[in-house]
């Protein structure tokens, strides 16, 4: 782990599966303990799995993999620590031609009879993964919401600077028109509201536990959209130039939609928030 955070090794998390994204518990992926050999035997396949190769060919280098390891509940997952070079553990391809995040290497990664030793390469208890896995979704969308509140906050300030440099109609810049007033202010508050809820929800996080997701939710929810609409303007405030790639906007508004779909749908946070608005039961917010 510590060459994984100083970054001479690559890593990721694989989680989603070519059927089974927004709906992780329908996964396919199994692990089964072979116990001549106390160890698991782990078959299936991964999709859109962030820095799953580099190259194309090789994998990254180590991973932590969600898969089925019982049939009684779709809750009974485990996690599994796998290794580049382990036999059977293979890119299945690597996604190309992506909308956006491009400089994001994202792979299909395929599992076929892949051994794991039990001492060593099963994480946390058998059948024990799922709160994990909710937990680290919690934390995965409060981090993509600060990539969101990012990107806004660069996409007002290429706004801001091309308003105030560009002459029209006889006016010394763009601030002189109604209209451009309007995308710019908005944008702002927006930004800011995205901003004071994102540090709000960081503040008061608890990362050893599970049950943030309202706000986990919640913050995503708004923050992905925000961006997005932001880089929107931005595009809008410079016409043509803002349409090519020179001028950064374009790329932002293309990153920006990746938020409303990667780390749970838009429609997922819907759902995930009125049920726990729900299970509120008359009780008044605070």
């Amino acid at each position: 782990m510590p060459r994984i955070c100083d970054g001479s090794k690559i890593g990721g998390m694989c989680m989603s599966e070519p059927n089974a994204g927004t709906d992780v518990l329908g996964m396919k992926s199994n692990a089964v303990y072979d116990s001549a050999r106390d160890g698991f035997i782990l078959n299936g396949t991964k999709m859109w799995i962030t820095n799953g190769t580099l190259t194309g060919k090789e994998t990254g280098d180590l991973f932590l993999v969600y898969a089925r390891t019982g049939t009684e509940k779709r809750s009974d997952i485990t996690q599994f620590v796998v290794e580049a070079g382990m036999e059977g553990f293979n890119v299945g391809q690597k996604i190309t031609d992506k909308l956006g995040m491009r400089a994001s290497p994202t792979a299909e990664l395929v599992f076929e009879n892949v051994f794991l030793p039990a001492k060593t390469h099963v994480v946390g208890d058998v059948n024990g993964a799922t709160l994990c896995m909710m937990r680290n979704l919690e934390i995965e969308r409060v981090a993509l919401a600060a990539m969101a509140v990012g990107i806004a906050r660069r996409s007002l300030d290429e706004m801001i600077a091309y308003a105030s440099n560009r002459p029209a109609f006889g006016k010394s810049s763009l601030f002189g028109f109604g209209q451009i007033q309007k995308h710019i202010s908005e944008s702002y508050a927006e930004y800011m509201a995205g901003k004071c809820y994102l540090y709000a929800m960081a503040n008061g996080l608890d990362l050893s536990a599970y049950g943030n997701g309202l706000d986990a939710d919640g913050v995503k929810l708004y923050c992905a959209t925000m961006a997005k609409n932001v880089a929107d303007r931005a595009i809008q405030v410079m016409g043509g130039y803002g349409y090519c790639g020179e001028y950064t906007v374009e790329r932002l508004w293309r990153d920006a939609k990746l938020l409303e779909i990667g780390g749970g749908t838009n429609e997922s946070h819907h759902k995930n928030m009125t049920r726990d608005l729900h299970k509120l039961d008359g009780d008044k917010l605070e």
